[in-house]
């Protein structure tokens, strides 16, 4: 029986996505579905699959794996306002995801402590800090592939979603090792556990050089990469357990540790094949197969707790809803709070503690988790029907250029308007007056000092062009830049010595020098006629995107429905450029470099680049 049961757990685990893109569900999230197929193979079903040793074993490796892998989808670079990228709202206003998204969170966290009381008020539910936390969690890696699917994370009112989902995660995974520690006669380590947090952190921030070694030494018979990965699961498991908290702390923090760590795509893309290619799925659907619904439906306390529930964690979101409406449409924000609401990859982990604590009962973890899947279904769904994409929650490239001229003002007026917003600052009185009418978004700063444009948020972009008539200047401005985070900084010099190139370049500092760009141009016309003509051509355009569309992924050149408007030149993958076929597959990430007739080749930018 026990060989029938993980036979079985295994077909399953292959069956079910199979089945699932046969009859195209695509608004069920696949999680949910192995839920059910595991009730309905489970003691509440068939009775064909029990819990046995091996696959509480594989169950348990299946959520350490999934809580490391919800660490490495925190992205820290969108919890810093420099990072944090911005759009316009209908209403005209400028939307900040991070700022918008605390705000959702906060009013979350006080709505579920609020619902949390209200519950044990009622009698059905005595754990106020346990329901608070519950109520208050969000699926991370529901809402990733939710917003993945409609090609919208990269957007402004993806970036809020997703921010308010991490908040979602993070936050209630903390209070709940609290809880566990507080529960467990362990509140006086609880110390060691922060302790724990800010030295991995702190550390394996500087351990990235050494993991670059890593990277250059592994090959395919080592795979070090895989191994220090699971060394640093295991390793802060075990902290985590010895300083009282929950092995579930320790493998959200491995997580994000890896995440510091920077490591490739192909080594996230191994990752997340083992977790969610075999182990994870074993987690879900061993987690229907516990669940016991005639126990549930044999005790009317527990089961009238299930309704109650559902209505409870849609009731939570609700204020989510309330701030959204201030920056998007009525329509988003309604559909962005419905899919916050999603709730199932901490609240397995959450039940799991407080039934080995004894804070709760088998037929309310079980309540608890049918409302869960319930919402689960419904969320996505619900989000899927009601978000259109709107204008405005599109992002512009923030560009910045340093110095008002006759060279920098043609520019700023001939960047696309759909693709990048423009500011320009100036220290000259004189080229102030003679440009401020013809520039829309152009300052006058009384120098050029590092406090004056941190001031005038100078830096707050992800391009900036030093475009001064000094190269002295240009130059200090350009390292003070890359100092403080932007992107990409360009610096426009007139004269250029080896020495200056070699230092700027090895500080990632583009240069843009007049004699260089002249004599490429001059090479261009003489041996590419056809190169000259695009880079001129006031009737088609060249564009340069890296592919963040997952549906252009995977696929051929020749399959695109677009390629008959656009001639394709280049593609760089990686640190490599690839001169393409009709055969190439597009990889993600991948910079395609193709020029076309304006209305086309913007068009094909736009769903190239959304993500």
């Amino acid at each position: 029986m026990a060989q029938l049961s993980l036979f079985l757990v295994v077909l399953l685990a292959l069956v079910i996505p199979i089945l699932m893109a046969r009859f195209q569900i695509s608004n069920v999230p696949t999680a949910v579905a192995e839920i059910i197929v595991g009730i309905i193979m489970g003691s509440s079903g068939f009775n064909l699959v029990s819990a046995t040793h091996d696959l509480t074993f594989l169950s348990d490796l299946g959520v350490i794996l999934l809580m490391f892998l919800s660490g490495m989808e925190i992205n820290f670079d969108l919890l810093t306002r420099k990072n944090n990228p911005k759009g316009k709202s209908q209403s005209g206003k400028t939307v900040d995801p991070l700022k918008t998204a605390v705000t959702a969170f906060i009013s979350i966290v006080v709505t579920a402590v609020v619902l949390a009381f209200v519950l044990k008020l009622v009698g059905l539910f005595s754990e106020v800090m346990l329901a608070a936390i519950i109520l208050m969690t969000v699926a991370l890696g529901v809402v990733i592939a939710t917003l993945k699917e409609k090609d919208i994370l990269g957007r402004p009112i993806g970036q809020t979603i997703l921010l308010t989902a991490v908040m979602g995660e993070v936050i209630p995974l903390m209070l709940l090792t609290i809880y566990a520690s507080i529960n467990g006669g362990n509140e006086e380590q609880l110390w060691l556990i922060i302790l724990l947090f800010i030295a991995a952190i702190f550390l394996l921030r500087r351990f990235k050089q050494p993991y670059l070694w890593f990277a250059k030494v592994t090959k395919a018979t080592t795979q070090l990469d895989i191994r220090l990965a699971f060394f640093l699961i295991f390793a802060l498991v075990t902290v985590a357990e010895s300083v009282g908290a929950e092995n579930i702390l320790g493998a959200f923090l491995a997580g994000m540790v890896m995440k510091l760590l920077e490591p490739s795509e192909s080594t996230k893309d191994k990752l997340t094949s083992i977790g969610y290619g075999f182990f994870i799925p074993i987690f879900f659907i061993m987690t229907g197969v516990g669940l016991n619904l005639r126990s549930l439906f044999a005790h009317p306390a527990s089961l009238m707790l299930l309704p109650v529930l559902v209505i409870f964690l849609f009731l939570a979101k609700v204020p989510v809803v309330l701030v959204y409406m201030k920056y998007f449409c009525k329509r988003n924000a309604f559909a962005g709070g419905f899919l916050t609401a999603t709730t199932i990859t901490i609240v397995l982990p959450t039940l799991q503690v407080a039934r080995k604590l004894h804070a709760i009962t088998s037929t309310q973890s079980d309540a608890f988790i049918l409302a869960a899947v319930i919402v689960c279904i419904l969320s996505p769904i619900v989000f899927n029907k009601n978000f259109v994409l709107t204008k405005e929650d599109k992002i512009k490239k923030r560009v910045v250029i340093i110095g008002a001229n006759v060279f920098t003002v043609p520019v700023a007026h001939d960047l696309h308007a759909n693709w990048y917003s423009v500011k320009m600052f100036t220290d000259k009185k004189d080229q102030y007056e003679t440009y401020d009418s013809r520039v829309k978004n152009l300052t006058f700063l009384p120098d050029l000092k590092q406090a004056t444009l941190e001031k005038a948020g100078a830096f707050d972009c992800d391009i900036l062009v030093a475009s001064n008539h000094a190269d002295e200047d240009n130059i200090k401005i350009a390292k003070i830049a890359k100092y403080e985070g932007v992107n990409r900084v360009i610096a426009r010099l007139s004269e250029v010595t080896s020495d200056t190139l070699a230092e700027l370049k090895a500080k990632g500092i583009e240069i843009f020098n007049f004699t260089n760009v002249h004599a490429a141009l001059m090479r261009a016309m003489i041996e590419s006629p056809a190169v000259y003509r695009i880079m001129t051509d006031t009737k088609n355009v060249l564009y340069s995107v890296q592919v963040k569309n997952t549906s252009y992924t995977g696929r051929q050149l020749m399959d695109l429905e677009f390629i008959d408007q656009i001639t394709v030149s280049r593609i760089r993958r990686g640190d490599e450029w690839l001169t393409p076929h009709g055969n190439t597959v597009i990889e993600p990430n991948d910079i395609l470099v193709f020029s076309g007739e304006f209305k086309a080749a913007d068009r094909v930018r736009d769903l190239l680049s959304c993500g």
